[in-house]
């Protein structure tokens, strides 16, 4: 069994310091901590004893809130974790059968929740060592075997099937059996074979047709990025070949410029107004890291980055009480669209609000595992000793040839355009510590000496005492192209957008039994400032700021872009601006704007056209402003 370039490093190994930290922190503060008190498909599930939900939704919670909780190391997080997982192994049935569903009805479950059940016991082993987990995965994997020779996987299943790969391996690698091999080999056979279809289809979406399908479904296609990269391990496989196949097949016509693809449900084209699902976004982030992990290339690391500080953040609220279903590139307002102006292919009017469920559920379950696995990737344990994957501001303490080790990351980045690694051992080690350079900056410098970006600069030595390692960055803001004649402006791993102030209202109300009360109520969010602009300028001057109490404020960015800009004609109806302006004619003079990062916005414009400007004084004394043809 082939194992991969890195491997992750457990919530006891690594530690977030910083700003990341904080994020954390705000996330067990916000929805992520607290719905197991308050959401009656977590409170109430069946998974604990419970009537409601015994299907995706707390196996999705516990991915994200266990690795919170002990990256925390918050007790009455653990406390709560350890109830849920107690339960989860207690409702085993004796023949392995994990999932809450009575007998008669395994014929017609769908199993996709077995495969993310046995993840999430995986993690917990990780973070506990607890003693009951290979039993429990043991038998669950053992009587999936039986189960899917019989009754053949479909719907989400056959979608996702090399989900079940992951806690497979895990058990693998500790008591590795044939019978193991032969799941893996049914799994893929039974399961949608994602290399023949990116082989043949296009995935253009098709013109104004509201749709649905797996083949195309978002949260499928971020998930199956990884699934020969998983396979790999068995077959030998190049992990990356087909990964870099499928990330560009759907970029071609499905881009957003923070390095994500859209889809609302499924793949939905490049206009700015589509928009893209919250789970999406957290599944993409957990491809990319196990793609990491599997190939050690620097290509997956610098789209987690984009991912992470850019579609992440914009997907919630700041304090991380309320998020989207759908986020929108151009987004001018969040409210309920009525039904005729809906730009989504198969979702609601109301998928763009951020709320405590909007549109469907799935979300608000899913989006807890991004932040915590993202801190997990920052560093990972190499053949040769450790690597630094993100220069965000970490601690991992290990143990090399008997003698423990530190490495800490110390850093505002990608707020600021440095970083510092410290390395301490309290007894003389050898080992490797490696640092990636990002390869979207324009140079690099690590301990003083030049780096290639896109590189890894590796330093291997005899670590005593306490070393510390510079690590400065030079990066340039440019402005990139979008489809249909607009621009972007991007700055090494942060998008940046004209940020739009909002009327906030709180809609609290109850519906189908679950209750929305401030601050997880939802909310109605409408413009309060001019949306309607064009680049004009090619200087843009780069402000630093403080870090405040959220990294991600929309009122407090912790970096802006002073620019001009200039307001032109863009039509809007029902809280929804056009995909295209209708003409590129100014209103007006050019005034000085701010941009902030992607990720500090709610609501925001982000690809705008840009237009060279003359000007001419007509007899009545008028200006007029006419786009330049260059």
């Amino acid at each position: 069994m082939k194992k991969g370039k890195l491997k992750p490093l457990t919530a006891k190994q690594l530690k977030p310091e910083g700003w990341l930290k904080r994020q954390l922190e705000i996330q067990a503060e916000g929805l992520s901590g607290h719905l197991d008190l308050i959401w009656p498909d977590i409170r109430e599930s069946k998974w604990i004893g419970g009537d409601k939900d015994g299907w995706e939704r707390v196996p999705y919670w516990l991915d994200g809130f266990i690795p919170l909780a002990f990256l925390l190391d918050d007790e009455n997080l653990k406390r709560r974790a350890k109830k849920y997982v107690d339960a989860i192994l207690a409702g085993q049935d004796e023949d392995g059968w994990i999932c809450p569903c009575e007998r008669e009805e395994r014929s017609r479950y769908d199993v996709w929740p077995a495969f993310l059940i046995c993840k999430v016991l995986v993690l917990y082993y990780d973070c506990t060592q607890d003693d009951r987990i290979e039993d429990a995965v043991y038998s669950a994997m053992k009587q999936l075997l039986a189960h899917i020779s019989v009754h053949t996987i479909f719907d989400w299943a056959a979608a996702r099937w090399f989900e079940c790969l992951i806690p497979l391996w895990w058990l693998y690698e500790r008591r590795p059996e044939e019978w193991m091999l032969q799941l893996a080999t049914i799994l893929e056979a039974e399961g949608l074979d994602y290399v023949k279809l990116y082989s043949r289809f296009t995935f253009e979406r098709p013109p104004k047709r509201r749709y649905w399908s797996q083949i195309d479904h978002v949260v499928n296609t971020a998930m199956a990025l990884k699934c020969r990269a998983l396979m790999s391990r068995m077959t030998g496989e190049d992990p990356d070949e087909f990964a870099l196949h499928m990330y560009q097949t759907v970029m071609k016509h499905n881009s957003m410029p923070t390095g994500h693809f859209t889809g609302d449900e499924c793949l939905s084209g490049d206009e700015p107004t589509q928009g893209s699902e919250c789970c999406s976004v957290a599944e993409a982030m957990y491809s990319y890291e196990v793609l990491l992990a599997e190939s050690g290339n620097g290509f997956w690391a610098d789209l987690l980055e984009k991912e992470a500080f850019n579609s992440l953040p914009a997907t919630t609220t700041a304090d991380m009480w309320a998020h989207q279903y759908v986020q929108m590139t151009n987004q001018i307002s969040a409210r309920k669209y009525p039904e005729e102006s809906v730009p989504f292919n198969s979702n609601s009017g109301e998928a763009n609000m951020f709320g405590l469920e909007p549109n469907f559920g799935c979300c608000t379950a899913n989006f807890n595992q991004a932040w915590p696995k993202f801190a997990l990737a920052v560093i990972m344990e190499s053949k040769q000793g450790l690597a630094v994957n993100m220069l965000v501001p970490s601690r991992a303490e290990v143990e090399r040839d008997g003698k423990r080790f530190c490495v800490r990351v110390v850093s505002e980045y990608p707020f600021r355009d440095e970083a510092a690694l410290e390395v301490t051992a309290e007894s003389p080690v050898e080992c490797e510590i490696s640092v990636r350079i990002p390869g979207f900056v324009q140079h690099a410098w690590v301990d003083g000496k030049e780096a290639k970006p896109g590189s890894c600069v590796s330093i291997r030595k005899i670590w005593k005492d306490t070393v510390r390692i510079p690590v400065k960055l030079k990066i340039e803001g440019r402005l990139v192209d979008r489809p249909h004649g607009a621009k972007a402006f991007i700055r090494g791993s942060l998008v940046f957008s004209l940020p739009i102030n909002a009327k906030v209202r709180a809609l609290e109300y109850i519906r189908d039994g679950v209750e929305r009360k401030a601050p997880y109520c939802d909310y109605e969010m409408l413009p309060d400032s001019p949306w309607n602009y064009a680049f004009c300028s090619e200087s843009f001057e780069t402000e630093f700021g403080e870090i405040g109490e959220y990294p991600f404020s929309p009122q407090d960015p912790p970096v802006r872009i002073k620019t001009r800009m200039v307001p032109i004609s863009w039509e809007e109806k029902d809280g929804i601006c056009a995909g295209v302006p209708v003409t590129a004619a100014a209103l007006g003079e050019p005034e000085e704007v701010y941009l902030q990062p992607y990720g500090c916005t709610d609501l925001r414009m982000t690809e705008m056209p840009f237009l060279k400007i003359y000007t001419y004084l007509a007899q009545n004394g008028k200006k007029y402003y006419t786009e330049f043809k260059s």
